[in-house]
């Protein structure tokens, strides 16, 4: 019987780099992205005998194509695991990979597990097009198909019609709330671009990414080391064509890509021989009007923190997905108290990119790295959700 609630750390952290749509990593299936990060995290922990592992948790947002058995066993399997190694699969949407994480860090926290891995992985470029079956059998029309790289598909009827507004409609409406501009969205944009080139160059990445064996892609894909205000300027709305100020450039863009992080207990620990990168505090998800999609970590953050005994002046590391720069900046408004100094340090999803299962892991990753190389303070993981959702994971060192 387990009589308390146990420490959770952070082992390790890994990633590959991020590849744009229909780019470097378009020809790798999800589950070989999915098993290359299980495969890495096990091969940097070689004190761990692999059937020790009690379970793997990964994120998907799509599940509709090679993803579609349960992508966390099919990595078990491909990774090479022992076959004893369970996997489940999680969907979150945006916040899969960590929603993944706050389940593996649940489960060891309760006893139920002391070593598990947890992830996200996304492939949009290989996203397949669906078709719905017909209500009746051999119809002479034609039948319609669906994307399911992002977005609504096959949308119930009977929901509010205001709910199913695009993402970058959402963004617009946040963007009015607050009344930010156009040029303050270009602006968080070309930062986030400049943040994360420099990041690159200064080898911050160098402990978290694994590239994938013979694939040509050493660092993501969709930064824009050379763009630039003007360039930024030059595009034009996509969502509104009167009055718009959400562009392709102050948008993240649609990406491939993998992450995976080796959680523990006190006895997980010993095993690995590893000393933590974190500690996890404290989870928190809520819910918000779906068109307000964006500002669903608002609420988010602020129950997380409260359960960690921590405000926004602790917070030295924050990595919030930059679905939007409106919906970031958006956030950044209702949170007068935080210093927008500490988040993205190394950029955000409008340079690095949002594979969607992937992202949460991402993020979670990179502040327990962040975490570590400066040796102590108190980090924040955030990402707002489509269909109105917010989650958060709070870290400390």
């Amino acid at each position: 019987m387990n009589d308390r609630i146990r420490d959770v750390y952070i082992v390790d952290a890994v990633r590959t780099p991020v590849g744009k749509y229909g780019g470097a990593l378009a020809a790798v299936r999800p589950d070989d992205l999915a098993a290359h990060v299980v495969r890495a995290l096990v091969q940097r922990a070689p004190g761990l005998d692999p059937a020790r592992i009690d379970d793997v948790v990964l994120g998907n947002a799509n599940g509709a194509g090679e993803e579609n058995r349960n992508v966390a066993r099919m990595a078990v399997l491909l990774a090479g695991l022992p076959v004893t190694v369970p996997g489940v699969t999680v969907n979150r949407l945006c916040a899969s990979g960590l929603e993944a994480v706050v389940q593996a860090y649940r489960a060891i926290a309760l006893g139920d597990a002391s070593v598990v891995i947890a992830g996200g992985v996304e492939s949009m470029s290989r996203a397949p097009w669906v078709m719905p079956k017909p209500e009746r059998a051999f119809p002479a029309g034609d039948q319609r198909m669906y994307s399911t790289t992002l977005g609504w598909r096959m949308t119930n009827p009977a929901m509010e019609p205001r709910w199913t507004t695009s993402l970058g409609e959402g963004a617009e409406l946040i963007a009015d709330r607050h009344g930010i501009t156009r040029e303050q969205q270009d602006a968080f944009a070309l930062a986030s671009h400049e943040k994360a080139a420099r990041a690159w160059k200064e080898g911050a990445y160098d402990a978290e990414v694994v590239p994938l064996p013979g694939v040509g892609l050493p660092r993501d894909e969709t930064i824009r080391d050379t763009t630039s205000p003007e360039a930024l300027a030059r595009l034009k709305p996509v969502f509104r064509t009167e009055g718009g100020t959400v562009t392709a450039g102050n948008s993240s863009p649609l990406n491939d890509g993998a992450a995976a992080l080796l959680l523990v207990d006190e006895e997980g620990l010993r095993l690995t021989g590893r000393e933590p990168l974190a500690r996890v505090r404290a989870s928190a998800v809520t819910g918000i009007e779906p068109d307000l999609f964006g500002l669903g970590p608002v609420e988010a953050v602020r129950r997380a923190l409260a359960k960690a005994g921590r405000g926004f002046g602790d917070v030295t590391h924050f990595e919030l997905n930059e679905a939007f720069a409106a919906q970031a900046l958006g956030c950044f408004a209702e949170w007068p108290e935080l210093d927008p100094g500490v988040v993205n340090a190394r950029g955000g999803a409008i340079a690095i990119g949002h594979p969607l299962g992937c992202s949460g892991a991402r993020l979670a990753g990179s502040v327990a790295h962040q975490l570590a190389a400066a040796g102590s303070g108190t980090g924040l993981a955030a990402l707002c959700i489509g269909v109105g959702q917010g989650q958060a994971l709070v870290l400390e060192r």
